[in-house]
């Protein structure tokens, strides 16, 4: 049997778990720049706000109802994210990480589903408990339908958080209660084009043949059609890898036409995908810089600044990738113009493959043994110091390209000056 925890409204649990005084109120947690609604709570859902709302289309029904808003807190939402996912791996001998706040446990050879059940439960309580973060668990044969009772789980309180699927009936039954687009795998553009041919639940899904399924969904459609109907086939290294990373960021106001401030900003995304890189154990072979102004000011000339960098060796040095997008910023920038204000800029790095598996160049400059020893030293430093303490200095400190967070809490589990205060009267 296979597990599937998803923690329920993640970062508006986080920010609950430090705020227990709203935990019966609605509560959202907008985007980069405070641009969109990206997390509500199942109060902020009863009142009708979308998700991807904008926040100035929603502001006043927000103000109207009192609903708390939060800035997103990346760092926050992180580490506790690694508390759950520390607590879960008590659980089980295999636990896969799938996303920030979702894993797979694997239950195989832990006893029968009774024994099974009151398992889960316990570690409901105790990940609740521990973290203050509020989870469902579906378990089934499959991953596909772990996904699908984890649904169920959250869905009905009748449930108390757990819902097993072990039985054909029990499949049956949540296969027809299940709209096809919210199938792990088929995804809302398949959905569409299935339910325009008939097709309107998971149940409608797995009577089609399987020779019709690999004709018009692929291999891939044929997985999850066969874990529908309680084959295992798909693990976490069967899932696509990474093609690409991208950091990118809106800036705020009118936005920035200085070289020396976006070279800043550019930095410092080529450092996150240093560090994406280096989390997923893969280095790049090519990057590309862009740069654009805003589609809608029609009173400032307009500019869309993009250009690639290849890389001799497949890399995921920091200094290196930093040195590489700032040279090819400088290379495209319009010299002496600041006429340009750039809305938006980003780095996506590419040609990824894994860090085992590099091709070396005989001709190569760089000393990667002194390189890989640095960089290692570096990153040991930022772990015990805290992000950013050890940076390369072209990164800086402005804060003309940070984002917009005028709701944003404070970063209780990772900063010392900004832990909770609990006051005794």
């Amino acid at each position: 049997m296979i597990a599937l925890v998803d923690c329920n409204n993640f970062f508006v649990s986080c920010e609950r778990v430090f705020r227990p005084d709203l935990r019966n109120t609605p509560c959202v947690v907008l985007s980069n720049n405070d641009g969109c609604v990206i997390a509500r709570s199942n109060e902020a859902k009863a009142l009708g706000i979308k998700m991807g709302a904008p926040f100035y289309q929603v502001r006043e029904l927000l103000e109207k109802n009192g609903v708390a808003v939060f800035s997103s807190n990346y760092v926050l939402y992180g580490d506790m994210s690694r508390r759950v996912m520390t607590l879960l791996s008590a659980y089980t001998p295999k636990l896969d990480i799938y996303s920030i706040d979702e894993a797979f446990l694997d239950f195989s050879g832990m006893g029968t589903a009774e024994e099974l059940m009151p398992y889960a439960r316990d570690m409901v309580r105790f990940i609740t408990r521990g973290t203050g973060i509020p989870i469902s668990l579906g378990i089934a044969p499959t991953r596909t339908l772990a996904k699908m009772a984890s649904k169920f789980a959250k869905k009905y309180k009748g449930y108390h958080s757990v819902c097993m699927i072990n039985s054909d009936e029990k499949r049956e039954k949540a296969l027809k209660l299940f709209d096809i687009a919210d199938v792990w795998g088929i995804g809302r553009r398949i959905g569409v084009r299935l339910k325009s041919i008939g097709v309107e639940t998971a149940w409608d899904f797995v009577q089609r043949s399987e020779a019709w399924v690999r004709r018009e969904l692929t291999v891939t459609g044929l997985r999850t059609w066969k874990e529908l109907r309680g084959e295992s086939c798909i693990s976490i290294e069967d899932l696509p890898n990474k093609k690409s990373i991208c950091t990118s960021r809106s800036f705020p106001d009118e936005g920035l036409n200085s070289l020396d401030t976006l070279e800043e900003a550019v930095a410092n995304f080529a450092a996150h995908c240093s560090r994406k890189l280096k989390e997923d154990k893969a280095v790049c072979g090519a990057m590309t810089v862009f740069a654009y102004t805003s589609r809608f000011r029609n009173d400032l000339p307009s500019d869309y600044l993009q250009a690639n960098t290849y890389f001799h060796v497949p890399t995921n040095d920091v200094m290196e990738l930093i040195s590489g997008a700032v040279k090819v910023l400088r290379d495209n920038w319009k010299s002496g113009s600041t006429d340009y204000f750039y809305k938006k800029a980003g780095v996506i790095v590419w040609d990824i493959c894994s860090d085992n598996a590099v091709q070396g160049d005989l001709f190569d400059t760089v000393d990667r043994g002194k390189r890989m020893a640095l960089a290692k030293a570096i990153d040991e430093i930022n772990r015990k110091n805290g992000f950013n303490a050890v940076r390369v200095a072209v990164q800086g400190y402005d804060t003309k390209w940070r984002l917009k967070r005028e709701h944003v809490s404070k970063r209780f589990t990772t900063n010392i000056n900004e832990i909770i205060d609990v006051h005794l009267d």
